[in-house]
């Protein structure tokens, strides 16, 4: 059978389980109380994940190196990577809210990679001169790690602030302050009293008390959820940012090795120093400052878009020493 059409295939595979898996998991988010949707959701993830691991290493196999030479093989690499932190993540936080959150991406980066890039770069070529080095798995594969780990990170950290949108959390200790989002229940009755009717306002008094617990109750499981979101935005930016680390330096070295230099101020490895800079940013001001949820969260998304950049925006702004991955 044709190498190209088993990666079609696979590829397709791929795009239909993520895509029917956004579906359901945003469907999960609807219908709470039907168990189906949530494995479906699951089921469908599992397969979309281990179809990309089948769909790379049937590359590795044709093509004879490491699929991570151009733009096409490094999104592929970089879809696995988000699908599979969503796997670990769905393991420690069990919400909902995992799939909706990282399925959409993951279905996005398929899409671009099937659909928008050339049809040359999806085919097995042989490496040009410049990569046929070990420094190619060492160097790339490593960044590629960092962006999906960071960018995961960034996603909790852009859904934290999404869902905390007009509430004034503040996260003191590791937990967030209950009391900053609890509503005063004297406000409950004022609002009804502008009706002028008795038989309302005493109604809302005999319930007042069934009512605010309901709404602590709700405050609480948000709060908790938040907590959560904040706590692995960190835990992933923590762990994204020394492979980013450990792949700028193993870069310049390999550039001094190619080039003769180990910095020559590239489009791909100035915006690679930036995104270096801003996720340094947010961890001095989370270890150093003790910094919790919004602040940070506001430096974590500045990060995400800095890591598109880095990754993906370099590609079609302008030409560099890592043009191989143009696709304009």
């Amino acid at each position: 059978m044709n190498s190209l059409y088993v990666q079609n295939l696979a590829e397709n595979f791929a795009f239909l389980c993520f895509m029917v898996g956004m579906i359901f998991a945003w469907a999960s988010l609807i219908f709470t109380e039907n168990k189906w949707v949530l494995k479906i959701d699951n089921l469908c993830n599992i397969c979309g994940t281990f179809t990309l691991v089948f769909l790379l290493t049937q590359r590795w196999i044709t093509a004879g190196y490491f699929p991570i030479s151009n733009l096409y093989e490094s999104m592929l690499f970089l879809a696995w990577g988000l699908s599979f932190g969503a796997l670990i993540i769905k393991k420690t936080l069990r919400t909902r809210l995992i799939s909706a959150i990282v399925t959409p991406i993951v279905t996005s980066i398929i899409a671009f990679a099937s659909l928008i890039l050339p049809e040359e770069m999806q085919q097995p070529i042989p490496l040009i001169p410049a990569l046929k080095s070990n420094w190619l798995l060492m160097h790339v594969s490593v960044m590629m790690v960092s962006y999906a780990t960071l960018l995961i990170g960034c996603l909790f950290a852009i859904a934290f602030l999404i869902m905390s949108q007009g509430k004034d959390i503040v996260i003191q200790g590791g937990s967030l302050n209950q009391n900053i989002i609890k509503r005063n229940p004297k406000s409950i009755v004022v609002n009804f009293q502008s009706q002028e009717n008795d038989e309302i306002e005493t109604l809302i008094k005999v319930n007042e008390n069934s009512f605010i617990n309901e709404e602590l109750e709700t405050n609480k499981n948000l709060m908790n959820l938040l907590e959560g979101f904040d706590n692995i935005s960190y835990r992933f930016i923590g762990l994204g940012f020394p492979f980013l680390t450990l792949g700028i330096i193993s870069g310049a070295v390999w550039a001094n090795q190619a080039w003769g230099s180990y910095w020559s101020w590239d489009p791909k490895e100035t915006w690679a120093l930036i995104a270096w800079l801003v996720f340094a940013v947010y961890l001095h001001t989370r270890i150093t400052k003790s910094w919790q949820g919004k602040k940070p969260a506001y430096i974590a998304t500045l990060g995400f878009f800095t890591v598109w950049i880095c990754y993906l925006g370099v590609n079609f702004l302008g030409k560099g020493l890592h043009s191989y991955g143009w696709v304009l």
